[in-house]
C-alpha cells in the first residue's frame, strides 16, 4: 500500500509540475505578443523628456480664441487678424479665412480630430496650430530693446546672428506646449502674433519669460495671457468656441521636443513680412 501511495503521489507531483511549465510558457508567449501592440500614453502635465530647463510653466492662464481673418474691432490698430505684427499679409499668406465666411465676415467654426482640426473651407498654407503671447520683439520699442536680455534663446544659433535686426523676429514660429487641466489634453502650436494686450502692453517680459509664474499685465478679456487658434481651441477641448473662461498651462519648447501630431502636418517657417 505504501509503495502504491508513493507512486500516486509522484504522478500527481509530475502532473502538477507539467501544468506549471505549460502556464509559464503560454505566459511568455502572451508577453512576447504584447510587445507588438502600440502603447498609447495619455497627455499629462509631466515635463517632456529632454525639455529645456530655461522654459518654466505658466499656470492657470486664461486663453481666448482668435483666428486669421477675424475683425473684432475695426476702430483700433490691432483689432484685425488679417495682419499680424509679424506679417502684413497674414490673411493672404495663410490662405484665407481660418474659419467660415458669412457675407463679408470671417467667423470661427467647430473643428474635429477626423480632419486634424484643419479648417473646412480652405487648404491652409501655414500651420493652423498658432497662437500669440504678449511680447512683440520687433514693433514694440521696449520689447525690441529688451529682447537680447530677456528672451532665453537669444544667444542660440541662429538668433544671436540677428542682434539689432528689427526685420528678424526671435518670437515668430517658436513652439509652445499647452496643457488644459480640465480635459487633460496637451497640444502644441507656433507663435504667429503678439497679444492679448491692454492698449500698447506688448512687452510683458515678466509674465512671458519670468520664472515666478507671474500674472499677465493685460486686464482685458478676463486677464487673458494667450490667444489660441480654432485648431488649438478644439485640440485642447475648450468649453467655448470664442470665450474667455478657459484656463491653460503653457511653456516654450524646442522644436526637437515637440512630438508628432496634427500640429506638425504643416509647419510655418515664413520670415517676418512687411509691406
Amino acid at each position: 500500500m505504501n509503495k502504491r501511495k508513493v507512486i500516486i503521489g509522484l504522478s500527481i507531483f509530475i502532473c502538477f509540475t507539467l501544468v506549471l511549465i505549460i502556464i509559464h510558457i503560454n505566459k511568455g508567449k502572451s508577453i512576447s505578443n504584447m510587445t507588438n501592440i502600440p502603447v498609447i500614453i495619455s497627455p499629462t502635465f509631466s515635463p517632456i523628456s529632454g525639455s529645456d530647463s530655461r522654459y518654466p510653466w505658466h499656470t492657470n492662464i486664461v486663453a481666448t480664441t482668435f483666428w486669421v481673418g477675424e475683425i473684432f474691432n475695426p476702430d483700433v490698430p490691432d483689432g484685425s487678424q488679417t495682419i499680424s505684427t509679424y506679417d502684413d499679409r497674414w490673411l493672404e499668406h495663410y490662405g484665407g479665412c481660418d474659419g467660415v465666411t458669412k457675407d463679408t465676415s470671417c467667423e470661427t467654426e467647430v473643428r474635429i480630430p477626423d480632419n486634424n482640426y484643419f479648417p473646412t473651407q480652405i487648404i491652409p498654407k501655414e500651420n493652423p496650430f498658432y497662437l500669440d503671447i504678449p511680447y512683440d520683439d520687433i514693433h514694440d520699442p521696449i520689447g525690441f530693446s529688451m529682447r537680447e536680455k530677456v528672451i532665453p534663446w537669444s544667444t542660440d544659433e541662429p538668433y544671436r546672428l540677428f542682434q539689432g535686426d528689427s526685420t528678424f523676429s526671435y518670437m515668430k514660429n517658436r513652439w509652445v506646449e499647452i496643457y488644459n487641466p480640465l480635459t487633460n489634453k496637451t497640444c502644441f502650436g507656433q507663435i504667429e502674433d503678439a497679444g492679448p494686450s491692454s492698449g500698447n502692453e506688448y512687452h510683458d517680459a515678466e509674465y512671458v519669460f519670468g520664472s515666478k509664474d507671474s500674472r499677465p499685465k493685460n486686464m482685458l478679456f478676463n486677464n487673458a495671457g494667450m490667444d489660441v487658434s480654432p485648431a488649438l481651441n478644439a485640440c485642447l477641448g475648450f468649453t467655448s468656441l470664442n470665450g474667455n473662461d478657459d484656463r491653460i498651462n503653457w511653456r516654450f519648447v524646442e522644436y526637437n521636443d515637440v512630438p508628432g501630431g496634427a500640429w506638425k502636418i504643416l509647419v510655418t517657417n515664413s520670415p517676418v513680412f512687411e509691406n
